[in-house]
């Protein structure tokens, strides 16, 4: 009993050691990086800067809530809801196709290069794609909803083809064994025990690109972002903080009803 208690020690005081070097080098990363960049994080707290900072919020309020800008900003609530909705649409069907050869189900060089051209799209951020589909389509929503399908579809493509891959076999290898087709094999024995996960996957990155609609908006994709960022530009205070609190209204709602969505998701799934 001894001589276990004694390993234990010593194993306990080893991982210490460890714990207490890597916080240290953690420490020591940390205050080389403020070094590097000169960054003073004590200048935030003087009273010339709280002044400033005040002063920053103070003209944010209140609020333009004039009957005319309002009407500005629902259109643009609704651009930026098409364009999030239509893109993780898009997304959503051209993952599945994809999904198909990424699981494995046309050979493993199928299954490497889709893989590896969902890996490209998703490794490309939202704004990258967005600054290309501008150039190329040209300001405006359409650009937007490129970008968010461009990049969603290799998110949702990976997601899809793991789900695909983890599926149940045996109602497949049943159906297969029966000479039923290979297209019946997949809509009736491995679809349906992967829709809920699909659905799932695909509302969650609606709830993304909701924000990111909005976010695309600063590199011309239309949008609430669009309107934030010529409001700013413009230093109308008031006006960029009624875009704002739009903004977080839409995620709201839209969180809301995905969480609604999927609460009777599983309700009807028993």
């Amino acid at each position: 009993m001894s001589s276990i208690s004694l390993a234990e020690r010593r194993q306990a005081m080893g991982f210490c050691i460890y714990c207490w070097l890597g916080l240290a080098s953690l420490v020591v990363v940390v205050w080389a990086s403020f070094a590097y960049l000169s960054l003073d994080p004590m200048r935030l707290f003087t009273a010339e800067s709280r002044g400033y900072m005040g002063d920053f919020v103070r003209r944010f309020f209140p609020p333009d809530f004039s009957a005319d800008y309002l009407q500005r900003i629902g259109k643009g609530a609704l651009e930026t809801l098409a364009i999030s909705a239509i893109g993780t649409l898009i997304a959503a069907a051209a993952g599945l196709l994809l999904a198909l050869p990424a699981s494995g189900r046309f050979g493993g060089v199928a299954k490497s290069l889709t893989r590896f051209l969902l890996n490209f799209l998703r490794s490309v951020p939202e704004l990258v794609w967005a600054a290309l589909m501008v150039l190329a389509a040209g300001l405006g929503p359409f650009a937007g909803t490129l970008a968010l399908a461009l990049h969603t579809t290799g998110v949702l493509g990976r997601l899809f083809a793991e789900s695909l891959e983890n599926a149940p076999r045996e109602p497949a290898l049943a159906l297969v064994e029966s000479g039923a087709p290979a297209t019946l094999v997949f809509v009736y024995g491995t679809l349906p025990l992967v829709t809920p996960q699909l659905i799932a996957y695909s509302l969650y990155r609606w709830e993304m690109n909701i924000r990111m609609a909005t976010i695309l908006g600063f590199v011309g994709a239309g949008g609430l972002g669009q309107m934030l960022y010529y409001e700013l530009s413009l230093l109308h205070e008031a006006q960029a903080s009624s875009v704002i609190m739009a903004m977080l209204a839409l995620v709201v709602v839209v969180d809301a009803v995905s969480a609604w969505v999927r609460r009777g998701q599983i309700r009807a799934g028993g």
